[in-house]
């Protein structure tokens, strides 16, 4: 079943010559027509048909003033995405932070804004939707002279992606149709996306990578944890919605009395103040941070010893809140996982913005993956 208006997001790299030579632009501008012939691998003429169409919708513009031409020839007029003509809106709803945020065509952020997700979980849920929808719009129209292409929403809980109908249970959401109200309250196709495997979307979509192969993890822990897999340039959804690592067994430490305990009861902000206090400690000391540290990469390790994965990135303040960044966490996962030559982990490249990230992938991964079909939508 679908609903008007709402778009299941593809979180992957089209397939089609135009999303090809789109996405050659946005990596490699400014990019010529030979460029891009050598960085898609299609042929000069396709190359040429693309361009032109996208050229036509106002997707990519011709660039003159970058040319650096110079001897005998006609010049060959650099493209680049056009960055002024169109943007996208969307929203993150975490757990204590909800960002709003309207982006280019190339992901570059022109405005956002954080609440506090606390100020939605006192209200009734239908009038949370409904107020998280007008702000976004509120936000959109101040940048009347685009056209807004899309729309995406990222959020934790259960997401039925078809329908845009979500479950958050922190929130107290239930059934909450917020695909269709976000459509209603922007008039614009819509798509809204599990954030985890959204911020895995951020990587894989807006990145500076041309090509994604391989596999890669994508981990997220603040006050909640999830993990998304990207396999040969898509992150996988499966179809009965993302899967749950909040329980995954680990060794608690100073965070619980019990030796083994659910990940997500030992890595959020009430956890870690209340190992502080047993241990009659400031929340910032470094026994806590040490012992957090050791628990995500060990259960990094677990995930790692499951799938097997060729690259691993990580996000979240869980991660970056060590005085000595990931270090701790790489030493521990080293020793724990039980494969040969574990890999380097990585930060995401979005830093602490990857909430308002997840979000524009969300809404831009449907002009991505068929351009040509959105801007004539």
């Amino acid at each position: 079943m679908s609903v008007s208006g709402v778009v299941a997001a593809p979180l992957h790299f089209g397939s089609g010559p135009a999303a090809a030579v789109l996405n050659a632009v946005r990596v490699g501008a400014p990019a010529t027509r030979d460029q891009l012939v050598a960085d898609t691998k299609l042929s000069a003429a396709t190359v040429n048909r693309q361009v032109n169409a996208l050229l036509e919708c106002g997707l990519v513009i011709e660039r003159p003033d970058l040319l650096g031409h110079s001897g005998v020839g006609r010049p060959k007029v650099p493209l680049t995405l056009d960055r002024d003509q169109f943007c996208v809106a969307g929203m993150h709803v975490g757990a204590r932070r909800t960002a709003l945020v309207v982006a280019d065509l190339g992901g570059r952020m022109l405005y956002s804004h954080a609440i506090r997700t606390k100020e939605l979980a006192d209200a009734d849920a239908a009038v949370a939707v409904d107020r998280l929808c007008a702000l976004l719009a509120e936000l959109a129209a101040r940048f009347s002279g685009r056209r807004v292409l899309w729309a995406g929403a990222a959020i934790g809980g259960v997401v039925d992606d078809a329908t845009g109908v979500v479950d958050h249970k922190i929130l107290n959401w239930e059934r909450q149709p917020l695909g269709a109200r976000l459509h209603a309250a922007l008039g614009v196709n819509v798509s809204v996306a599990e954030h985890v495997q959204a911020m895995a979307a951020a990587e894989l979509l807006l990145s500076s990578s041309l090509q994604r192969t391989g596999s890669s993890l994508f981990f997220y822990a603040r006050e909640t944890v999830g993990m998304a897999l990207i396999v040969d340039g898509e992150v996988h959804q499966p179809a009965r919605g993302a899967g749950v690592i909040a329980g995954l067994p680990v060794r608690a430490g100073i965070f619980a009395d019990d030796p083994v305990a659910p990940l997500q009861s030992v890595i959020g902000t009430a956890a870690t103040k209340a190992a502080a206090a047993r241990l009659g400690v400031e929340d910032t000391a470094g026994v806590v941070a040490d012992d957090r540290a050791r628990v995500l990469g060990e259960a990094v390790a677990v995930m790692r010893d499951v799938l097997n994965p060729d690259e691993i990135v990580v996000a979240g303040e869980a991660f970056s809140a060590h005085q000595h960044g990931l270090a701790p966490v790489q030493a521990a996962f080293t020793a724990a996982t039980l494969l040969p030559r574990p890999p380097e982990i990585m930060p995401t490249s979005f830093g602490v913005q990857v909430p308002e990230a997840s979000a524009v992938a969300v809404a831009l991964s449907a002009v991505y993956a068929d351009p040509l079909a959105v801007v004539g939508a």
